[in-house]
């Protein structure tokens, strides 16, 4: 099993990152553009495993298709697949094929699709055969379980023979990303009439427009968690942008009770210091992927926190709840669960002098970058190091070039 060991570094000079660009952002941005009668080029893709995925399956001529461990890839295909009207069928993972995806497949199927599980009820593998005249323009879909769903049913919409009204139940997650991929419909030319929980996208056709993707925000995360576990006094963040529709972005607002400040220098992001005031509570219900990086920031901060907001967290590359207990727990740290909220347990007090553990990473990219900045305080080492390549191949060559010292077995 292939190891990173990190050393224990706090160099003082300015670290300056450029940062990926946002994967989120590129894998609706790619098949919106496959949407469009005549696609044009995009620039600044994430160099993430996932968009290189989305990328070969949109081009690809042949009937089967394999998303592997991409979960926007596969509800995305999924939508497209089911209008494209002609046999297919799509794949993944183990862990892909335990993942559900019954809500979106009912909701093709009210529309027309002619869709059928080749396993499991409610999980793939999916076979399509075809799509029939629209049987209805009007659908409700559970917004409680994942933005995917709701994303992907939007951006097939505008090409719907009568387009689509789309009513959201339930207590909506992750809205931002359903925000991002209005915003991309929007700059490809479709209008999108968007009313409480209802959104209405008559039939239309996309326009390509040039586009650049900018930078992630999901990314930048992990320097902001080992930022304030630095003595670091300045570190640059390049690529992002301060009118982001990324929900990401609010780890900026989120990193000042830990002492962090984020100053905009023409195109620069500017991390400071300051005196932090720790929250006794965070919730992340519009931002899932940065729970994993507060969890190791609060526990190494040795600051209990409750958390919520994290339900979708188990049904994502593993299950990143018991995951972080897991993790945690090699240096006395725990993350419990009660009536729906979960309770951070901090690391134990001489965390910094313990056995050095190494970090397992349930083949989650995740997992590996939110402990990663726990090298600012004591040695650290992290399995399966090329996780990261889902959605951040360049982690480990930053990480080297702002003086982190690291060797791999």
């Amino acid at each position: 099993m292939p190891v990173v060991h990190l050393h224990k570094s706090q160099p003082d000079e300015a670290a300056v990152i450029n940062l990926p660009g946002s994967k989120s952002e590129s894998n609706r941005a790619l098949l919106i553009n496959a949407l469009c009668p005549q696609p044009g080029s995009l620039a600044n893709l994430a160099p993430a495993r996932d968009t290189a995925i989305m990328q070969k399956l949109l081009a690809q001529k042949e009937s089967e298709y394999d998303a592997r461990d991409a979960g926007t890839v596969m509800r995305f295909m999924t939508a497209w697949l089911a209008i494209k009207g002609r046999p297919a069928t799509i794949t993944g993972s183990p862990r892909m094929l335990e993942r559900p995806i019954a809500p979106l497949v009912e909701a093709l199927q009210q529309l027309g699709a002619n869709i059928t599980y080749l396993g499991r009820k409610g999980y793939p593998p999916l076979q399509f055969n075809g799509f029939g005249r629209q049987l209805t323009n009007c659908l409700s879909i559970d917004s409680s379980l994942s933005s995917q769903y709701i994303s992907a049913l939007l951006m097939i919409a505008p090409v719907l023979p009568e387009g689509l009204t789309l009513q959201l139940t339930g207590t909506p997650v992750s809205m931002p990303y359903i925000d991002m991929t209005i915003s991309l419909m929007q700059h490809f030319g479709v209008a999108v009439q968007h009313h409480h929980l209802t959104f209405t996208v008559p039939p239309q056709a996309y326009r390509y427009r040039p586009f650049t993707v900018e930078a992630d925000w999901s990314a930048a995360s992990y320097w902001y968690a080992l930022f304030a576990l630095s003595n670091r006094q300045k570190m640059i963040l390049r690529g992002l942008k301060s009118t982001s529709t990324q929900g990401d972005r609010v780890v900026a607002e989120m990193m000042q009770a830990f002492g962090i400040t984020s100053t905009w220098q023409d195109a620069d992001l500017v991390l400071g210091k300051k005196p932090a005031t720790l929250p006794a509570a965070l919730d992340f219900i519009n931002c899932p992927d940065l729970a994993q990086t507060f969890a190791v920031l609060c526990a190494a901060k040795e600051h209990p926190c409750t958390f919520s907001g994290l339900q979708t967290l188990k049904i994502k590359e593993t299950d990143r709840v018991a995951a972080l207990h897991n993790e945690l727990q090699k240096l006395g740290g725990g993350l419990h669960e009660n009536a729906g909220r979960w309770q951070l347990q901090p690391f134990k007090k001489d965390w910094q002098a313990s056995q050095k553990p190494t970090i397992a990473t349930y083949h989650d990219h995740r997992m590996a970058m939110a402990f990663t900045p726990l090298v600012a305080q004591r040695d650290i080492s992290i399995a399966e190091p090329d996780v990261v390549a889902k959605s951040y191949p360049g982690f480990w060559q930053d990480l080297r070039n702002c003086g982190i010292e690291m060797e791999q077995t």
